[in-house]
């Protein structure tokens, strides 16, 4: 198991391979997978789709209206993004995935520019 300074730097240097997205939007997929993760019972895998999902809730449980303001701001502009992010840690062995998963199950799973309204998000 990775020391909290491995963790550090893997990602570290993957941000240095592509600087597209911040520290933060590494940190956050991983954050939000645990979230996400606590509300399935019994734990199984989810699915990308699934998982979008749990990103927008935790997003707009941790920030609120400005969930969508502080996701592009650590360069994430649709939910593909977070597939990318998702791929690029397992990767490095901080997630895992099966082999039916693919970065196509993120693509276009809600439009970004409503998908963080807090009217109706938790409905």
């Amino acid at each position: 198991m990775d020391t909290p300074e491995q963790l550090l730097e893997k990602i570290q240097a993957l941000i240095q391979r592509n600087p597209k997205y911040k520290f933060e939007a590494y940190s956050f997929i991983l954050a939000a997978l645990h979230y996400t993760m606590m509300g399935i019972k019994p734990p199984r895998h989810i699915s990308g789709r699934e998982f979008c999902e749990g990103i927008r809730r935790y997003a707009v449980d941790q920030f609120g209206p400005m969930a969508r303001t502080v996701l592009e701001y650590w360069g994430i502009r649709e939910t593909l993004d977070f597939g990318h992010i998702v791929f690029a840690l397992v990767e490095i062995g901080l997630m895992r995935k099966t082999e039916e998963d693919s970065l196509d199950d993120f693509k276009d799973s809600y439009p970004f520019n409503t998908a963080f309204d807090t009217r109706t998000i938790f409905d």
